[in-house]
């Protein structure tokens, strides 16, 4: 599967977060600040997770509907991804 440049994106921009942590750690931001910046790159990451899954499920279905295959197992597949991803 190809990702997309929406995904890419996304994944810079956590990338951005940690490396902002990383530097307030370096300054001596206080625990609560840096807390409060992981837990939001804890939400990005999640939302992240959600759009790829969610991307790759919408490839996986028109793929085997187009070849007239079952799809249940894709449905079941990408709910057992996110749930484990929590």
């Amino acid at each position: 599967m190809e990702y997309n440049k929406e995904v890419k994106n996304r994944l810079k921009r956590i990338e951005g977060q940690i490396k902002g942590v990383l530097g307030m750690m370096e300054q001596g931001k206080d625990c609560k600040s840096v807390v409060s910046q992981l837990s939001a790159a804890r939400n990005a990451i999640d939302r992240a997770i959600a759009v790829i899954v969610s991307t790759n499920l919408e490839h996986c279905l028109r793929e085997n509907m187009e070849k007239g295959e079952s799809t249940d197992h894709l449905v079941k597949e990408a709910i057992e991804l996110l749930v484990k991803s929590r």
